[in-house]
Parts: structure tokens; C-alpha cells; sequence
């Protein structure tokens, strides 16, 4: 993936945080690329009753090779930017496994 060094990724106790920019609607889920200092990831859900953030941390946690349920929305729930935690990945480990999947 193009300009993953940009992306604000940081060791946190347990993994690793990531900032994600959520654009909620499009046509099928998926990694779009980096925007600012975020990893944008658009996804098919609605932004409702917190449908939107499970389908990005779904998408997330596919792109990283990791459970789903190894990724949890730390902050911005109602926010299109958003922070999901990461566990068992260092914010070096995130940036090598983002950079491979594209």
C-alpha cells in the first residue's frame, strides 16, 4: 500500500492503535488506501446502531490476518474517524502487514 508510513499508528499496552477514516455506503467493504495520517476503509454497512463499525473492523482485521475479535473500536463510535485497537500487534508489525496486503 502506497504511503502506509504516513498512517498515525502507535504501540499501545497489548497491540497496537490505528486511526481509521470510515466511509460508510459504498458498494462492497474494503481497504481503500491511506488518507492524511489514516487508513481509510469503506464498507457497505450503514453508519447505524453501530453496523458501520463492525463491518471496519471486520474489514480490518482481514486485512491485518488477525480474529475479528482481536480488533475493537477504542474511540470516535459516531465519528467517521475512528480508532480501533489492535491485540497481539505492534504498530511496526500493522505497517509490514498493510503494506503486504495490497
Amino acid at each position: 500500500m502506497k504511503d502506509i508510513e504516513k498512517i498515525a499508528v502507535r504501540d499501545a499496552p497489548g497491540g497496537a492503535v490505528i486511526p481509521v477514516k470510515a466511509v460508510p455506503g459504498a458498494s462492497r467493504d474494503k481497504v481503500v488506501g491511506v488518507l492524511g495520517d489514516c487508513l481509510k476503509i469503506a464498507t457497505s454497512s450503514a453508519a447505524e446502531k453501530g453496523r458501520a463499525n463492525a463491518s471496519i473492523a471486520k474489514t480490518l482485521a482481514k486485512a491485518l490476518g488477525v480474529s475479528r475479535r482481536d480488533v475493537e473500536i477504542i474511540s470516535g463510535m459516531t465519528n467517521p474517524r475512528k480508532e480501533f485497537q489492535v491485540a497481539g500487534l505492534s504498530a511496526a508489525d500493522m505497517r509490514v502487514r498493510l503494506g503486504d496486503s495490497n
